[in-house]
């Protein structure tokens, strides 16, 4: 007589339900500042995303709405994750706090950053939280891809999203001090919060829907 088959690992149903409204937050959160950058008096790709934000914007209130979207779906995917990501749940954690700071202190005008620019106070405290955040949620991917008795999809997705992350990411800083805001490091800072954004995204799916 054959053995019944073992059910694989499931999601405890708290667990489930945070993994599933972090993926709410996260797109709901994307597709705010998006409309708040797309449809906003700023420079389109010839500035930061943070400038949709700025105090006398239009959508400022649509960007801050979507960051702190944001902010809560890193903290809602750190509380989801398995207790074996412990590393990368305190780093996303850590994320949404820096994001937190980001979406709660506005930049002035063209959110301007040295060496190129005079900065205000504000704008260095934005800039290094909005920085912090991507990097956290960066180095959460690669904690995740790191960590063996990780479940192999979770890896899995780690490991893609990493491999688009750590370029852009090399890249943008590269950009931050050598070449300063300009059309360069528009796209490259879009293109490496869509990474970070898919996988949150993903990532918090795949938990919600683990069997």
């Amino acid at each position: 007589m054959a053995e019944p088959r073992r059910a694989g690992p499931r999601t405890a149903p708290p667990r489930a339900a945070a993994a599933s409204a972090s993926a709410a937050c996260v797109v709901g959160g994307a597709v705010a500042v998006t409309v708040a950058v797309v449809a906003g008096p700023g420079p389109g790709l010839t500035g930061y995303v943070s400038e949709a934000g700025v105090t006398d914007s239009t959508y400022a209130p649509a960007y801050r709405i979507g960051v702190f979207a944001l902010t809560a779906g890193l903290l809602l995917l750190a509380t989801a994750l398995p207790p074996v990501l412990r590393a990368a749940a305190g780093l996303l954690a850590a994320g949404s706090v820096f994001a937190l700071v980001s979406g709660a202190v506005t930049c002035s005008a063209g959110c301007p950053l040295p060496p190129f620019e005079r900065a205000t106070t504000a704008d260095l405290v934005h800039g290094a939280a909005s920085i912090l955040a991507v990097a956290a949620v960066v180095l959460a991917m690669l904690a995740v891809t790191l960590t063996r008795a990780a479940p192999s999809a979770l890896r899995r997705l780690a490991a893609v999203a990493l491999a688009a992350a750590l370029p852009l990411a090399g890249a943008t800083a590269v950009a931050l001090v050598f070449v300063g805001r300009g059309g360069l490091i528009a796209v490259l800072e879009r293109l490496l919060l869509l990474v970070a954004v898919l996988w949150g995204a993903a990532t918090a799916t795949a938990v919600a829907l683990r069997r």
